[in-house]
């Protein structure tokens, strides 16, 4: 089965927010076997709605629709619907009980636009929304199924789980679908690709390697498709196992994780801790170490020491080497991650200084010039790295660069 999804909403298409729904839907959608082929975000006009419907429906059997059923006028989607399917709208007796309830709950008067939340074209089946006053709605139109919910995550969410999904899977014999992802790091895309070339091509026609290059990363994704979920399983694991090691020294995980939480995951598992020392990437390196759960069994924590004082105060970065060197110098790195580890008390340490820009760029040391070192308490490894001249693109090939540094850096040390 295939699955088409469409976001209603001019607030999606002039960036003030962004489109989450869709993401969270495919991903709902892919593990029950229905392929998403085709995402689409339009403006709450009835002609672009009935235009999408059209397109989707030449494409996919499955068609969900979020957004645009709120009580204001410029929610349009719940009226098309009614005209693109030639019905007439009616008041859904329960759901206006939902909803009376709901505001009686909250202790808010209803007025009549809330009750009109409750009016539905006739011919779809009505679908409850227990967390919201808007339904949702399913229609069946020669063969296709749509599905229109409301475009509030946590509302659209619990409707998805609870029952979209449950009746399709009622509804029809789904394909399996496996994945299989191994994270690699320190070899560009087309390298990689050259040296699986052979075992790409020894893939059969139901099994599709993926490449998703990201800063210095690329993400391999092994997809098959078919009725037999266990046979698939273990003839993906043995073509994955085949690239693993093929290109061992590069691999970083075996499953669909990030670089940052591959770290994590090695250094407890062999009882390590970690500190950051940030000049130029401003602790976006920390920011992406500790927004996982249990980081705090491996980071201790660190310092933004952007100021040569600071540097010299809390790293102990000797007062010399900065003004022999500079601060976005081989030398001064090497000692902030010495300090880091010292200062700091930890088992190893992540350091970076550098220029982001888009200005204090020279001759020497131009714009993009950044030094990173990773240290433990015997030695210290250093390496120089030139990015652009776009600062928050600086800041995150910094970041990246450093945590595959230290990646390689604990792979040669750990057994």
């Amino acid at each position: 089965m295939t699955a088409e999804i469409i976001t209603i909403g001019d607030e999606i298409l002039i960036g003030q927010i962004v489109d989450t729904n869709s993401a969270w839907m495919a991903a709902q959608l892919n593990k029950v076997g229905i392929a998403v082929k085709q995402i689409t975000s339009i403006s709450d006009e009835a002609k672009h709605i009935a235009q999408a419907l059209d397109e989707a429906q030449s494409r996919a059997d499955i068609i969900l629709i979020t957004g645009g059923l709120g009580p204001t006028k410029d929610d349009v989607t719940k009226f098309t619907l009614a005209q693109y399917f030639n019905m007439k709208l009616i008041r859904h007796e329960a759901t206006l009980k939902h909803v009376e309830d709901f505001f009686a709950k909250l202790n808010r008067p209803m007025l009549e636009v809330n009750c009109k939340q409750a009016d539905v074209p006739d011919g779809c089946t009505v679908v409850f929304n227990k967390y919201g006053t808007a339904p949702a709605m399913w229609f069946e139109n020669n063969d296709k199924i749509i599905i229109s919910m409301p475009g509030v995550p946590f509302e659209m969410m619990h409707i998805m789980e609870e029952e979209v999904i449950p009746k399709l899977l009622d509804r029809f014999n789904m394909q399996s679908i496996v994945h299989k992802v191994i994270l690699t790091a320190g070899l560009g895309e087309s390298f990689l690709a050259e040296q699986i070339s052979d075992i790409e091509e020894s893939l059969p026609d139901y099994i599709k390697l993926a490449y998703l290059p990201k800063l210095a990363q690329v993400r391999l994704r092994l997809s098959a498709y078919g009725y037999q979920k266990e046979a698939l399983e273990k003839e993906v694991e043995h073509f994955a196992n085949l690239i693993v090691e093929r290109v061992k020294p590069y691999v970083v995980a075996t499953e669909d994780i990030t670089l940052e939480k591959a770290i994590l995951n090695l250094m407890e598992q062999h009882g390590l801790t970690l500190s950051t020392a940030e000049s130029c990437t401003g602790g976006y390196i920390a920011h992406l170490i500790t927004q996982h759960p249990g980081s705090s069994a491996v980071y201790a924590g660190g310092g933004v020491t952007y100021s040569n004082a600071l540097k010299q105060s809390v790293l102990g970065v000797n007062e010399q080497t900065l003004a022999n060197y500079g601060a976005v110098s081989e030398q001064t790195v090497s000692e902030m991650a010495g300090g880091a580890v010292k200062h700091f008390n930890t088992d190893y340490a992540i350091a970076v200084s550098g220029i982001a820009g888009p200005d204090g760029g020279t001759p020497d040391k131009p714009v993009g010039t950044v030094w990173i070192a990773v240290a433990n308490k015997n030695q210290v490894k250093a390496k120089h790295y030139l990015f652009s001249n776009k600062r928050q693109q600086n800041i995150e090939r910094a970041a990246t660069a450093a945590l595959t540094l230290l990646f390689m850096f604990l792979k040669q040390e750990l057994p």
